[in-house]
């Protein structure tokens, strides 16, 4: 016998908690919604189509879980200050509202440019600005994830401005990591392939592209949403009490050769 005592497995569990999903109403934000709840988070959905977060919200009440709707436009600075000032601290918050617009770098305008960076780094940095400040004022600390990509870590064609968008993300998750977790919050990434999402749909339906894809990633296929749903519910939960600052890697293999 060993006098040594036994190791507890960390929970994976969420009863208790509140968390912040942006860009729920569809794609990898319904999937990360529907995944927190399952695990006991009350859910609180964020997206600007107010139908859309209506039907999420029956669809997760309906399976026994928690979840109100907020409907915001995460790039109106005053709505997303209230969103997190009008209610207590989230203990999680899914960065997940973001954008991309396939095109050569030669082709992009002004508008395309600011179209993605608007919403992918000024929107997202705010909301995870927004959302420590209030865990600080409340004083629960708690887990940010934000949603970059495995483009933040390699380069694509016809993508110049979403791999900036994205390396950008991980560059602030990093530095908001250092600052905040003295006030125990923890700031990770989550970095997917590609994923077949409404998002995705148009261009992997492009002749060949789904193919060239599938070529790249190791494991022979792209992603569902259900491969996300375990990552955010573990970078969510106590089983990532250590984890800060770091990217976690769902790309099939893509970054490994």
């Amino acid at each position: 016998m060993t006098d040594q005592p036994i190791p507890r497995m960390p929970s994976f569990r969420l009863e208790g908690r509140r968390a912040v999903v942006t860009g729920a109403g569809r794609g990898l934000g319904r999937a990360c919604a529907h995944a927190l709840a399952e695990a006991g988070a009350h859910v609180i959905a964020v997206a600007r189509s107010a139908d859309e977060l209506a039907a999420l919200v029956a669809e997760i009440t309906a399976a026994g879980g928690s979840a109100e709707a907020a409907p915001c436009d995460v790039m109106d600075m005053a709505a997303l200050a209230a969103l997190f000032d009008d209610r207590p601290a989230a203990h999680v918050v899914v960065n997940n509202a973001g954008t991309n617009k396939p095109m050569p770098a030669f082709d992009v305008t002004v508008d395309d440019f600011d179209l993605i960076m608007d919403l992918n780094v000024r929107a997202a940095f705010f909301v995870a600005q927004a959302a420590a400040r209030a865990m600080v004022r409340d004083g629960t600390g708690g887990s940010i994830i934000n949603m970059s990509s495995q483009m933040a870590h390699v380069g694509g064609p016809r993508r110049a401005v979403y791999c900036a968008s994205k390396h950008a993300v991980e560059g602030f998750t990093k530095v908001m990591a250092a600052e905040w977790a003295e006030h125990g919050i923890r700031v990770n990434t989550i970095c997917p392939t590609f994923v077949e999402t409404p998002m995705t749909q148009p261009f992997l339906s492009e002749p060949g592209f789904k193919e060239t894809v599938e070529q790249a990633i190791l494991l022979g296929r792209v992603g569902q949403v259900e491969d996300v749903m375990g990552a955010v519910v573990y970078l969510a939960s106590d089983a990532s009490a250590l984890v800060t600052g770091a990217p976690l890697m769902l790309d099939g293999g893509w970054t490994a050769v």
